[in-house]
């Protein structure tokens, strides 16, 4: 090929191309725990998060509801992906080898926000929420009480989470969306010193947590009994106000060694013993390599 910017920028239309048709391709999992949160600056403070409310009788003038407000602040942070297309092999119509670089620059695009979520999922009982404490904690403040939201244990950790709402347990943020780009100019200095074409990808964006009250962690064995202990604890958290939450528990979220377990407990027809298993397709499973 002859090295001119109508063959470079074709070049970089088929790269394109290839990085957008994997992307497309990947399946991701981020959306079924997270919701997405467009950005518009440095940094975004989630001061909502945590509040309450709950209907009355509507009986002389409104009551405006007082509710306590926090600085839960997720920073944007930058990321990247490049590779690097030896001149020559331009030249010498080669660079079809790096199709499939490009396209797993488009696999990784794609699965990066998969990274980030389940990250926090797993970092839960280190990590700190909006009310200042650990994700999954035994003493998060209640109406002056305090409500546990992890069944403790030392074994392999697994989730039940709530996503059948807006807000979701995690928060994806995002301030510039993953975008493939190139340095393919005959003056940049990677060409000109190393004769080196550069395609990458970059992306400003961050995951943090969203409510605790929508996720409950467990180290126990999991079974029916661990299984419908935790069902039973998320159902009865409530909020400032005393009212009922209602959260109801959508999707059991286990690493690859707990899948079938997993399955066990909540898509078996039959339990070991012949009974029926009354907690059938009461949850999904998500199994999320992320978690190993």
């Amino acid at each position: 090929m002859i090295i001119n910017n109508a063959n470079l920028n074709a070049l970089y239309t088929g790269f394109k191309t290839v990085f957008n048709e994997a992307f497309g391709a990947t399946p991701s999992d981020y959306e079924k725990v997270a919701m997405e949160v467009p950005s518009a600056t440095r940094q975004e403070t989630y001061g909502w998060l945590g509040q309450t409310t709950k209907f009355r009788e509507w009986l002389g003038d409104r009551v405006i509801q007082n509710l306590e407000a926090h600085d839960y602040t997720i920073k944007n942070r930058s990321f990247e992906n490049t590779i690097g297309v030896d001149r020559e092999d331009i030249e010498d119509d080669t660079f079809g080898v790096y199709r499939p670089l490009i396209a797993q620059l488009g696999e990784d695009a794609k699965r990066h926000p998969d990274e980030l979520v389940f990250q926090l999922l797993a970092d839960g009982f280190t990590q700190t929420c909006y009310d200042g404490q650990y994700f999954f904690d035994t003493d998060h403040p209640v109406a002056g009480q305090s409500v546990a939201n992890t069944q403790g244990g030392t074994g392999t950790p697994w989730f039940l989470l709530d996503t059948s709402r807006v807000v979701k347990p995690f928060i994806f943020q995002k301030r510039k969306d993953y975008n493939f780009v190139a340095m393919d100019n005959e003056t940049d200095e990677a060409v000109f010193m190393r004769k080196h074409f550069r395609y990458g990808v970059d992306a400003r964006v961050n995951a943090g947590y969203g409510l605790w009250q929508l996720a409950y962690a467990s180290k126990q064995t999991l079974d029916l009994t661990s299984y419908a202990d935790a069902r039973a604890a998320m159902m009865s958290f409530k909020g400032d106000n005393g009212k009922p939450l209602g959260i109801r528990p959508t999707l059991l979220v286990v690493p690859p060694a707990l899948e079938k377990q997993a399955l066990d407990v909540v898509q078996a027809e039959r339990l070991a013993n012949g009974a029926t298993n009354t907690y059938r397709n009461t949850a999904q499973v998500l199994v999320s390599p992320w978690l190993s």
